[in-house]
């Protein structure tokens, strides 16, 4: 009867032992997905907020390239090349010129 006592003492030392060590693998398990579940969030993080970042600079480019096409697009038009022509390069309109080309009757009904 007391071999049975001792080996139930040891089983029992056994499991509480093999309970020990589950319990801190565990614990240690939990506290490293932990780490890398922060880490990894941390590094999402980062990546969105860049992204936003970028997109913003990119709307602020765009926005400034519609700008300058406007710009251009006023600058392109006659009334003011003219009116810029006169006040800064001091340039005056030409008068039209008409030109007058005649043709011998002989000539013409050949054609």
């Amino acid at each position: 009867m007391t071999r049975r006592i001792v080996s139930k003492r040891k089983s029992l030392k056994r499991s509480s032992f093999y309970q020990g060590l589950l319990f801190f693998f565990f614990t240690i398990g939990s506290i490293v997905f932990l780490i890398l579940y922060l880490w990894i969030f941390k590094e999402i993080d980062e990546s969105i907020l860049s992204i936003e970042i970028q997109n913003a600079t990119a709307r602020s480019l765009k926005n400034e390239i519609d700008v300058i096409k406007n710009d251009l697009e006023k600058l392109n038009r006659a009334d003011v090349i003219t009116s810029r022509a006169r006040s800064e390069l001091n340039m005056v309109i030409a008068s039209p010129e008409t030109l007058t080309v005649s043709m011998n009757r002989i000539l013409a009904s050949d054609l």
